[in-house]
């Protein structure tokens, strides 16, 4: 039994630890899914959606946009691994669009898994 504890004692915070990267990823991995969904709504519609269509612009066509091609995700709009909504904003402060997950706290900064995973 002793013996059965240490070892969940060692392993267990490397495997949760792994967890957290493994999240990490997988926000940018839904990034980068983003990047080349909204890369073809421009290829169609001439620009990027403005941050008040925000992502739902590649799943629902804005009433503005007679060249709307999409859906451009072929699921659902996701949330990032920590049930959040990912942040849309155009134009952007870092490039012609901004796009991020505030991490697993939901809030701006944060190091760790709390740090914000972005698209620049």
């Amino acid at each position: 039994m002793v013996i059965i504890g240490l070892l969940a004692g060692y392993v267990g915070p490397k495997f949760f630890g792994q967890i957290g990267k493994s999240e990490v990823k997988v926000a940018k991995a839904q990034i980068v899914g983003f990047e080349k969904a909204l890369d073809q709504y421009r290829l169609d519609c001439g620009h990027y959606p403005t941050t008040e269509q925000g992502l739902q612009a590649l799943m629902v066509k804005p009433a503005d946009e007679p060249r709307w091609a999409g859906p451009y995700l072929s699921k659902a709009l996701p949330q990032d691994p920590w049930h959040h909504d990912y942040v849309y904003k155009a134009p952007g402060d870092h490039g012609e669009y901004d796009l991020l997950s505030y991490g697993r706290d939901g809030r701006p900064g944060g190091e760790g898994e709390d740090a914000d995973v972005t698209n620049w």
